[in-house]
C-alpha cells in the first residue's frame, strides 16, 4: 500500500476545502488510477514567507531525494513506512523540513483471497465523499541534464506515508496510509513544528479514527492496467 489512487476533483476545486492560499497555474487534471511516476496536486507550507504560504502544486509521486542521479529512484520511493522514516536517509530530511499532504476521492488496495493466489481490488473512501487526506513528504530535485533556464529543470515530487492497518481495514491489507484530518494536517504541514514525530506520532495514533468513517467495495481488476482511466473503475464490481 498504496500503489493506486483517485484524485476525482480537479486540482482548483480542492482550495475552499485546504485552505489554500497559492494555486499553481498548471494542476493534473482528475484521474481515477493514478500511478507511482503520475503527476498529481499536493499541499504544502512554504517557510520562505511569513506567515507560511499554504500552495497547491503539481507533483510527481514516487520521492527523488536531491541527491539521486535521475528520476529512476522514484519509482521504488512512493511509499514510505512511518515508523522507519528517521532511518531511511531518503527520508530523514523530508521529515524535518518538507511535509506534505496528499489530497485524494480514495484509494485502491487488493485483497489477498482464500487461494493464496488471487487478488480483488478494492476501493475504499469516505462514506460522505469528503477528501480523503494523506501524509506524505517532498522533495525538489534539480535535473543536471536540463539548462538553468529550463522550466522543467526542477521537479517536486512526494511519497505517501504508511502504517499497520487496523481494524476491518486490515482484513484487506496490512499497511494502510495514514490519514489526517484538518487539523492534523494543519499541524504536520506547518514549517515552524519543531518536533514533526509528535505531530507524525499523534495523526498515526488518530488515523484508525478516520478509517473508521471509510467505506470500500470490490471493484475490476481493469484498475491493475495504468492505461485505464474512467468513473468506471471505482463502480462496485457487481454493478
Amino acid at each position: 500500500m498504496c500503489g493506486r489512487f483517485v484524485v476525482a476533483k480537479a486540482g482548483n476545486e480542492l482550495v475552499g476545502e485546504l485552505r489554500v492560499d497559492l494555486v499553481a497555474d498548471e494542476l493534473p487534471p482528475p484521474s481515477y488510477n493514478v500511478a507511482p511516476t503520475d503527476p498529481v496536486a499536493v499541499v504544502l507550507d512554504s517557510a520562505k514567507t511569513e506567515p507560511p504560504t499554504r500552495r497547491l502544486e503539481p507533483a510527481r509521486w514516487g520521492l527523488v531525494p536531491s541527491w539521486a542521479k535521475d528520476l529512476s529512484i522514484g519509482a521504488r520511493a512512493f511509499n514510505a513506512r512511518s515508523e522507519e522514516l528517521e532511518e531511511k536517509a531518503m527520508f530523514k530530511n523530508a521529515l524535518q523540513k518538507r511535509r506534505a499532504i496528499i489530497p485524494s476521492t480514495g484509494y485502491y488496495e487488493w485483497q489477498l483471497q482464500a487461494d493464496g493466489k488471487t487478488k480483488i481490488p478494492h476501493f475504499i473512501h469516505p462514506e460522505d465523499g469528503s477528501p480523503l487526506l494523506f501524509a506524505g513528504l517532498y522533495e525538489w530535485w534539480k535535473d543536471p541534464s536540463k539548462a538553468d533556464d529550463a522550466p522543467d529543470r526542477w521537479v517536486l515530487s512526494f511519497t505517501i506515508l504508511t502504517r499497520e492497518a487496523m481494524g476491518p481495514l486490515g482484513s484487506i491489507h496490512g499497511r494502510m496510509p495514514v490519514f489526517m484530518d484538518q487539523d492534523h494536517a494543519d499541524a504536520w504541514l506547518d514549517p515552524t513544528v519543531d518536533y514533526p514525530r509528535d505531530v507524525l506520532d499523534a495523526a498515526v495514533d488518530a488515523a484508525p479514527y478516520v478509517a473508521e468513517t471509510l467505506a470500500w467495495h470490490p471493484v475490476d481488476t481493469a484498475v491493475g492496467n495504468v492505461r485505464n482511466n474512467s468513473p468506471a473503475l471505482i463502480e462496485p464490481l457487481d454493478s
